[in-house]
Order: structure tokens, then sequence, then C-alpha cells
């Protein structure tokens, strides 16, 4: 997909612009690069976290906490203190991190660094997604490079007794490790399902020991935070919300692409200016704001910013960033039915509430999709939701019914269409006719 910046002079993630020769580590250091840890080194821990307080930068991944605020939490103590970089991007919709392992895989290297100096840590792990294993070698590579430099390993540029190693590891294609605690069940060579909290991984995470987990693009952005000012970075963005965000905007769009904007952008922009329209002059249907776990936003819902606190006030979420838009054509049921399916296969099936709603949810989906529902499989599908809510060990639960409640709340009529027999086009999914059969 094609990467630019809406406005050129506030780029900070892709600063180097793609295709200026960056994963080569000489050509990194000509731009810039290593010198935010070599200046973390010298101003220490505590310049480290005030300055990315001051940037409001909010984590990446979906959750929108902020970053430097979740660093100071890390206890001061003398145990063994790991940083992971979470790059499991499994949300669909979401295509914004591979662009930086493909194009910028020191940025990340040199986050994770400063990351390390903020808390104590001498350990990172990268955790790439079982798909992106052909970005594993671009990224061992410029691990090895980093290590041959002297940027890595044992006195780091020189510095007698800073030391720092980063380990690289992928997952096997599971969405629930994008969970915090997940990913370090997974990383500590055990099956990836979440751990209870508390204890919190700043207290409790990998191995026992205090633990920083970051999304990619958040750690990516350090480097640049340090170098222009926590001040200067806050600026760019939004109230609360700091600094420029990668959305990676696909669906029904004449420009899909990924694309750095400023936090608290327009969604309507995004999508009219930034993205060239809907595609084929098409009426706008639907968008999906931040990856398939956000609440759907209807085509008159869209006058928001892309910000964590204007979407919240609307009724859904930023999310992981990834913005897909739907036209006029698009069967909202089975774009739900599609969502669920997703989100039932994904369960690890530890929680009852999240491995028997989803199954159920998606059964009765696929029965109204295939013809042969009832309006009170409607008001089923609304109640099992509603029932997931708040009643899982992990967000996954959450992720597949906030969307589904949307779906259903704001197009409630298309799916009675379907259930009284008004369906265009007959059923795509392979699967439609024997879930509904075993529904019944």
């Amino acid at each position: 997909m094609p990467t630019q910046v809406s406005h050129p002079d506030e780029a900070v993630v892709l600063k180097r612009r793609f295709g200026q020769g960056a994963t080569n580590i000489d050509k990194y250091v000509a731009l810039d690069g290593y010198k935010a840890v070599q200046q973390a080194i010298e101003q220490g821990p505590e310049w480290i976290i005030n300055t990315m307080k001051a940037s409001g930068l909010r984590g990446r991944g979906g959750a929108g906490f902020p970053t430097g605020l979740k660093w100071s939490f890390v206890p001061k103590n003398d145990k063994a203190k790991y940083v992971l970089v979470n790059g499991d991007e499994s949300e669909p919709g979401t295509c914004k991190d591979h662009v930086i392992f493909l194009e910028d895989p020191h940025a990340v290297i040199e986050g994770t660094m400063i990351a390390g100096l903020a808390i104590g840590s001498k350990l990172g792990f990268i955790y790439l997604r079982g798909e992106y294993r052909y970005l594993l070698k671009i990224v061992e590579k410029a691990v090895a490079d980093a290590y041959a430099k002297g940027f890595l390993g044992k006195n780091i540029f020189g510095k007698e007794g800073v030391d720092f190693d980063i380990i690289t590891q992928t997952g096997a294609g599971a969405y629930e490790v994008g969970e915090e605690s997940a990913l370090m069940e997974s990383l500590e060579g055990k099956r990836g399902v979440p751990r209870i909290k508390p204890p919190f991984p700043a207290v409790v995470g990998l191995y026992g020991g205090p633990t920083v987990i970051n999304n990619a693009e958040t750690i990516a952005s350090a480097p640049h935070i340090l170098l222009m000012g926590g001040e200067a970075y806050a600026k760019l963005g939004s109230e609360r919300n700091g600094g420029t965000r990668l959305f990676g905007i696909s669906g029904h769009v004449e420009r899909p692409g990924v694309y750095e904007l400023p936090m608290g952008y327009s969604l309507r922009k995004a999508i009219y200016e930034v993205a060239g329209g809907v595609k084929g002059g098409k009426q706008l249907k639907a968008v999906v704001p931040g990856g398939s776990s956000c609440p759907v936003l209807t085509a008159d819902e869209i006058d928001v910013g892309l910000d964590f606190d204007q979407m919240g006030k609307a009724g859904t979420m930023l999310g992981s960033g990834g913005i897909v838009v739907l036209d006029e054509t698009v069967s909202m049921v089975e774009f739900a039915l599609r969502v669920i399916s997703f989100y039932q296969h994904e369960s690890c099936g530890w929680c009852i509430p999240c491995r028997e709603g989803t199954d159920w949810i998606k059964k009765t989906l696929a029965r109204v999709y295939a013809g042969g529902g009832s309006r009170k499989d409607i008001d089923n599908v609304q109640y099992l939701a509603d029932n997931m809510m708040g009643r899982t060990f992990c967000p996954l639960g959450d992720a597949a019914a906030m969307p589904t409640l949307a779906f259903v709340k704001k197009f409630r009529k298309e799916f009675e269409d379907y259930i009284d027999g008004h369906r265009a086009g007959t059923p795509v999914m392979s699967e439609v006719h024997e879930l509904a059969g075993a529904a019944h």
C-alpha cells in the first residue's frame, strides 16, 4: 500500500520518507538515527520519562494509555526488567506497523533501547505476528547491524556499563497474543492465553519481572520525540492526544494506503481528501474507524476528530488506526457475520462468555444471513453481545461484542429485511448454510 504524509511538515514516524533506504544502518544514522538514544544515555531515565509525558503520546496499539505514565509505573528496583514491542498487528483492517518494520526497523530498535533506559532494563523483545515472517529477516538484519556497530550488546556506544540486548520472536498466527499478558505467555513458551490481572505487567510481567509492553508505532515514535522535544510533539496533535498517527485507510476509497495524520484530524477529511473519497463515486454507507473491534459509524457520524477522546464521545474507539470505508453496496449483515466469524475463530476458548457467546452469535447471524432467521434472532444477538461485555478475562470478548451491538442497533432495518426475504444476491460465505443448520 502507498505511504504518505498528509502534512509533510508534520511528519514524525514517516519523517525519513519511505524509499530513502533507512533499513541500511549507515543511511539511518545519516538521517539522525541513534542520536536520540545517545541523548537518552546522557540525560538519564527521569528526563526520558518526563519528555515522554510532556509529548502526550498515547499507546498506538488501541488502548491509548499515556506512554510516559506507563513507563513511570515500573518500580525502581534491581529486578530484571524487560521491554516488549508488540508487533502482533492482527486486528482486521489494520496495516500500519508492517510499514515501519519494512522500511524503518532501526526506529523500532532505537525506541526499544530508549524504553529500556527509561525503566532500567537491559533486554528487549521485538514480537512480530506469525504472518509477518517475511519481515523477520529485515528486522533480524537490522538488529545484527546494530550489534556490529556497537549500538547493542555490552558497553553500547562505548559507554562503560551501559548494556542492552534485543531478541526477535514471531507468533504462530494467533490474534489473542496481541493482548499483552497473552503475548508474555507466548514468549515464555506457553499457550497464548491471557493472565488474570492484577498484578499488572509493570510490576509482574515477563518471567515475573517488571515489564513494559508497547505497540511498534508507539516505540518507533520515541526517538523522534526525544529529538524534537515533548512539548513540540504534543502541539502537533489535539488536546490530551499528542503528535501524529499512522492510519491505514482501506475499503472503498480511491487511494487506499497508510497515511500519517495529526491526532484529531477530521475523519471526513481523511476519507474524502486524504484517501480521495468513496471509490467510483458511490455513496458512503458506514466506516469502521479503528479496526474491526471498533463500533461502526454511519455516514452521518463521520464529522468527528481522529483521537481517542473524540472517538469515545462518538460512541466508538480510535483503536489501532485501521479505517475501513464501506460503500452503499455492502451488506451490513454479511459484514457483521464476517466480523464475528473472525472473533469466534480467534477466541482462545478459556472463558465461557467469549467462547460460547461468539459461537452462538455467529450461528444466529449465519441463519439470518441465509434467510432462515426470525426477528427474535436479532434480539438474541443483542442479548448475547450485552452479556459478553465486561465478563471476559481479556478484551477479546468486548472486541467481538461492541461491533456486533453497533451493527444491530444502527442497521437493524437491514437485518429485518433479510429476515423478511428482502435481500439482494446469494450467500457468498461457504459455511453459511452449514452454520445456519447448526443453529436450528
